[in-house]
């Protein structure tokens, strides 16, 4: 059973109440009885059907498949207007059985049966979709761009950084018991809950005199409990409001002392300039890299990389003013960030934050299965504050492994530079941080970090590319297990890196490999499995350790 920790104030007692009365609301909520957001209307575009009579090869029908019944095939154009899912299958052959009115069971193969026996006997090879009474078992196809790009304009989402986890299909339409709408506002309620269980299983001496007894970390504990609302303001051209919340108890990356309270994450108001720019105001992330605006739920690892978590903050509070050039395959951004109202300072005391990042896809297939990200960013501060680095081996509950300490410097900057390439369900990434802070007491030192990793979705799906800030999204999953299906698998394996040695700082060098194992039972349902070696360096002496962390998250969409 998972435990909480020992010697718990009165307000994480409460809050733990407060998550075991959410849970079962955000357990039911995502069940197979509640779940609304399952398609009920899906078109497959561009299909062959098999006539052994056409010396032609078939005839090119559109399909529509309505509440798991079979409601047109037709050689007419199907409207889109209330489609949910609709794919293209590029001239594919449909072998199976149609019967209007009745729920279908086809697959869709890549090349015609008839012309070799071989492509029906192979069908795990080229089955590009597959569909049993009504429901998606297999899909391989690409959604048809027409649905696509008219969910672009409509519903997603046009500031630089996303909302903290991704909105459901339709989230304006106010349909799903979690939202609402009016006149003048939208909104809806979303969230999510992630509880750990994290194990040591080998620690040597060395790293026991470096960072102490690692066993005193195994226990079970939540690792985040988060709720926000996301909504519209409407005007001509609507603005997006963001407001999302957690507890210091249960969240990574602030430095403030007292645990026990609730944090605003976010707290901004995103307003569209014109089609390609946006401005933003309030907390939000800094515009960095792709490791950072991402959303924590959705990259291959629990954890972003060590470098990330060293050097990059996770949020401070400015304004940012983003957009994108060249049909959408450069992007770039700037911000101003001060984070005077929260620390209680003087704005004219605390430090200045400037940050830019640009994008761009040298490369990007038509169907865009397949392409090459590259990017670049520079974030430097006047460092009215101290610098400090530092960060744990790339699990949440674990103690400090490297520490510059506090630096007095009189300036410092950061460069990243990413690359990324996507093949389908593979994707290969990886982020280079560089820093340099002009330190009084040291002189100007430098220290850097770098992650290589590579993920591969077992299943076949395949991560969205977002054009609007240059990062990459969650993946769907084609079948949940609510629909008798596998759920949506992947696998990844991380190499990171990070030096915090130079001059006379030695806050300590560190080499970790991760390897991880994710399973989405459904959009909303997570479970997950991470193992990591690592091996840091200080003081002269080389400790390693091993460790686990098993997770389950539900996410309220």
């Amino acid at each position: 059973m998972m435990g909480c920790g020992n010697g718990m104030s009165p307000l994480g007692q409460r809050l733990l109440g407060l998550v075991l009365i959410l849970l079962p609301v955000i357990i039911l909520a995502n069940s197979p009885a509640t779940k609304a957001g399952e398609p009920d209307k899906i078109l497959i575009q561009n299909v062959i059907l098999i006539d052994e009579t056409d010396q032609k090869g078939g005839v090119l029908v559109n399909i529509l498949v309505e509440d798991k019944k079979l409601e047109v095939v037709t050689k007419d154009e199907i409207s889109t207007e209330d489609v949910h899912l609709a794919f293209d299958a590029e001239e594919g052959y449909l072998v199976g059985r149609l019967v209007l009115g009745q729920p279908p069971s086809f697959m869709i193969l890549d090349e015609d049966p008839l012309s070799d026996i071989q492509i029906l006997l192979d069908t795990d090879t080229h089955a590009r979709f597959a569909m049993k009474k009504g429901v998606i078992v297999r899909n391989r196809l690409n959604r048809s761009q027409d649905v696509y790009q008219k969910r672009q304009e409509t519903e997603d989402w046009f500031a630089y950084s996303p909302p903290p986890i991704s909105l459901p299909v339709g989230y304006q339409s106010g349909s799903r018991w979690n939202q609402w709408t009016s006149k003048w506002v939208n909104g809806i309620l979303i969230g999510s809950l992630a509880l750990d269980r994290q194990f040591w299983p080998y620690q040597d001496d060395a790293s026991e005199q470096q960072v102490g007894d690692l066993a005193d970390y195994e226990e079970g504990y939540i690792r985040t409990l988060r709720l926000g609302v996301i909504g519209t303001i409407n005007f001509e051209l609507p603005w997006v409001y963001t407001l999302w919340a957690a507890t210091h108890a249960f969240d990574q990356g602030y430095d403030e002392g007292e645990i026990d309270t609730i944090s605003l994450l976010d707290w901004r108001l995103d307003i569209p300039l014109r089609k390609t720019t946006s401005f933003s105001i309030g907390k939000q992330k800094e515009l960095i890299s792709m490791e950072r605006i991402s959303s924590l739920a959705y990259i291959p690892m629990q954890e972003r990389s060590a470098p990330a978590d060293a050097f990059l903050p996770a949020r401070n509070v400015g304004i940012t003013l983003s957009g994108t050039a060249f049909s959408q395959r450069t992007t770039w951004a700037g911000g101003v960030y001060n984070n005077w109202i929260e620390s209680g300072g003087d704005f004219n005391k605390n430090t200045n934050f400037y940050v830019g990042r640009l994008t761009w896809l040298p490369y990007i297939k038509e169907k865009e299965d397949a392409l090459l990200h590259l990017g670049i960013g520079l974030r430097y501060d006047d460092a009215r504050e101290e610098v400090r680095y530092k960060t744990t081996p790339e699990f949440y509950n674990a103690p400090l492994f490297v520490d510059t300490g506090i630096m007095e410097s009189d300036g410092a900057l950061i460069s990243t530079t990413e690359a990324s390439w996507r093949l389908g369900p593979l994707w290969l990434g990886g982020e280079y941080i560089h820093s340099w802070v002009d330190s009084r007491e040291f002189g100007q030192v430098a220290f850097d970090g770098y992650h290589v990793s590579l993920s591969w979705i077992l299943t076949g799906e395949m991560r969205r590319y977002n054009k609007k800030n240059g990062t990459f999204d969650r993946y769907p999953v084609a079948k949940s297990v609510y629909q008798g299906g596998p759920g949506a698998w992947e696998t990844a394996i991380r190499w990171s890196s990070l030096d915090l040695n130079d001059a006379s700082v030695e806050g300590g060098d560190m080499d970790i490999i991760s390897l991880g194992l994710n399973w989405w039972l459904s959009s909303s349902f997570l479970t997950s499995v991470n193992y990591r070696h690592i091996m840091l360096e200080n003081d002269g002496e080389e400790g390693v350790s091993d460790g686990v962390n098993v997770r389950v998250m539900l996410m309220l969409e």
